[in-house]
């Protein structure tokens, strides 16, 4: 009662995450989920050393719902760039599903260390590259070009690879991206949650197609390697939280927004090395 009692918790505050910083809820849910799985599995090896690979699939559909529903919170209120978002959204797509084959065929702790691995390279690179926690354009009314299409092509493909894989989102990549083409932090997160959902997308459809095929025998109830019962609760749980951060939207002010992005990446960085 008290693992699902955490979840609940956990699922509050990944909705909160999804509106405000475009995380699409991976960023705590990974986490937590993993170390409930490994729980969970007792001494069912196999369950055990699938546990990563469970707490990923079942957050990549989590953040189908949510990031749906947040893009529709942020297109009402005009944050979303059209022009910024569809060169990339078909080479995320693509991205996507090879990150999920690759997840599915890799060793579970391999995954976790490149979650972590990859979470502190971004923590630095926010922390030092110009143009991150401070915009060094003076206004987003005229954002820096889209680079070209096989730049395009490069950049959503290593997004929905990593995104997928890691079962996080598109936001690590697309929130640093979008901010130092000059957009805010508002329209930064917003952007991340459209640019999310075709990882979300592509990467449960694997989960749940091939996961049938090569999951092994898990507790509970299970499709391939989502976990249902935790989906369900994830997603009731993301929406009071993305309901209640509702009213925050646009009023955060934006050098302190991006200063809490990246010290949620680092509260996340560390609870997958405990």
């Amino acid at each position: 009662m008290l693992i699902y009692a955490l979840l609940a918790v956990a699922s509050v505050l990944a909705g909160v995450s999804t509106v405000l910083f475009g995380f699409g809820g991976g960023f705590v849910i990974v986490p937590l989920l993993y170390h409930v799985m490994k729980a969970l599995a007792g001494d069912n090896a196999a369950a055990a050393g699938a546990a990563m690979q469970v707490a990923v699939a079942t957050s990549v559909c989590v953040m189908v719902v949510s990031s749906a529903l947040a893009t529709r919170r942020h297109a009402r209120k005009g944050n979303i760039v059209r022009e910024q978002l569809w060169p990339l959204v078909l080479w995320i797509g693509v991205g996507a599903v090879c990150g999920a084959i690759l997840a599915m065929v890799v060793k579970g702790a391999w995954v976790r260390w490149a979650f972590v691995i990859y979470l502190l390279v971004t923590i630095i690179d926010c922390l030092l590259r110009p143009g991150f926690i401070r915009s060094t354009r003076q206004s987003e009314s005229e954002p820096a070009p889209i680079p070209s299409s096989t730049t395009t092509a490069f950049l959503g493909m290593g997004i929905g690879v990593i995104a997928s894989c890691l079962g996080v989102g598109g936001s690590v990549m697309t929130v640093p991206l979008m901010r130092r083409r000059g957009l805010s932090m508002t329209v930064s997160t917003a952007m991340a949650n459209p640019l999310t959902l075709p990882v979300g997308i592509a990467g449960a459809a694997t989960y749940l197609l091939v996961g049938l095929q090569s999951a092994p025998t898990l507790p509970g109830l299970h499709w391939g390697y989502v976990d249902l019962s935790a989906f369900a609760l994830l997603v009731a749980g993301s929406l009071i939280g993305m309901r209640l951060a509702a009213p925050l939207i646009g009023r955060i002010p934006d050098r302190l927004h991006a200063q809490i992005y990246v010290t949620l990446l680092a509260v996340v960085m560390l609870g997958m090395l405990v």
